[in-house]
């Protein structure tokens, strides 16, 4: 599973490195509604939400599935304009200038993106402000979600100036009550990691920025194509249109592709913090997880756990063959949770604790991506 975008064509020029205020603005909410996600930034959330107003805070209930569940596409109405070669505002007002410049259907199609639409990336037209059928499948879609869903859909499909004039003024009002604080403290540290991007891009190409970036994020230069590794399914060209790719600092553990078809494609990576390691690739948490759902091969990583054995000690330990041992210390090799020692003529095994001890961490962060 991943994602992929076809840069068939893409000249260096048409790659571009940008920090978002309303990006950020929007990973900002997901992080207040879901701390789970994002344990490092728990102590600020507490913070931001003890100040709320109580006003503001219930009206973010009203809309937080566009954040909480989704990222909603209404955070990058640059990659809506026609043309698919803008970029990010260099303020909170020139984003929501850009999102004035949407249509009123690509409104609604990235605003309604919560009911888990299965058509984002294909070429389809879908118009609920007109067709009846596609309005009633578009509420039947936000009813399974509840009944602020329903409420908001509802209000959508019948006046979408006025809900866009609505979120408009949510955001400048989260601007006002936090936001401002907080982009101005992480617009620096955006605007430092953007600049290195782009001197990579420009001295060692897409490849090494890539792979600055985040290493679920590869290019392969022959094929044209870049894949970012993620328990999902898409893809995308970048056409005649550019590819911009966005820094944030909140967003950790989230990489999102911005693939909806007929949009500019975008790549919203987190940027490098002390003490974050690679992610695990989804091959990698595939193989793991399915090297430890054999009962033999658990019984073999407690006695791993403990001391490094040989093959024939693990066969005495546990009566059965050597080969049959090898066999379930191979499938562990291979999803590199065991290590091998030689001493001597003898070869020891054993587990690799701290493989082991992220296992957790890494399944929770892939599916997070």
């Amino acid at each position: 599973m991943s994602v992929t975008i076809d840069i068939t064509g893409l000249a260096p020029e048409r790659v571009h490195v940008v920090p978002s205020p309303l990006a950020e603005l929007g990973m900002a909410l997901h992080a207040l509604s879901e701390t789970g996600h994002h344990p490092g930034l728990q102590g600020w959330a507490t913070a931001v939400n003890a100040r709320l107003d109580q006003s503001l805070a219930d009206r973010l209930c009203e809309a937080d599935f566009l954040w909480r569940t989704t990222f909603s596409d209404v955070f990058a109405p640059f990659a809506g304009i026609p043309g698919k070669r803008a970029l990010p505002g260099a303020t909170l007002a020139e984003e929501l200038d850009q999102l004035d410049k949407l249509t009123d259907e690509q409104f609604v199609d990235a605003a309604l993106e919560f009911t888990c639409q299965l058509a984002y990336d294909q070429n389809r037209v879908t118009d609920p402000l007109n067709d009846p059928d596609m309005r009633r499948h578009a509420l039947d879609l936000a009813a399974a979600r509840g009944e602020h869903q329903v409420a908001f859909t509802e209000r959508l499909l019948d006046d979408p100036p006025a809900v866009r004039g609505w979120f408009r003024q949510l955001m400048q009002d989260c601007d006002e009550a936090f936001f401002s604080d907080t982009w101005a403290r992480l617009s620096h540290q955006l605007a430092a990691d953007a600049r290195h991007k782009t001197e990579l891009l420009r001295r060692k190409g897409l490849g090494e920025a890539l792979k600055a970036m985040s290493g679920a994020v590869t290019l392969d230069e022959d094929a044209r194509r870049i894949t970012i590794d993620k328990m999902a399914s898409g893809h995308t060209r970048t056409a005649e249109g550019g590819l911009v790719l966005v820094p944030t600092s909140l967003g950790w553990p989230h990489v999102m592709v911005l693939h909806r078809y007929g949009w500019q494609s975008s790549i919203t990576y987190p940027i490098r913090s002390p003490g974050l390691t690679e992610p695990a690739s989804v091959e990698q948490l595939t193989r793991r997880m399915a090297a430890l759902s054999h009962p033999v091969r658990m019984r073999l990583c407690r006695h791993l756990a403990r001391g490094a054995y040989t093959t024939g000690e693990l066969a005495d330990a546990h009566g059965m063959t050597a080969p049959e041992i090898s066999r379930h210390l191979s499938v562990l090799k291979k999803a590199e949770l065991i290590t091998t020692r030689r001493r001597g003529r003898y070869v020891q095994h054993q587990l690799d604790l701290g493989v082991v001890s992220r296992l957790g961490s890494e399944f929770i962060e892939g599916v997070l991506r």
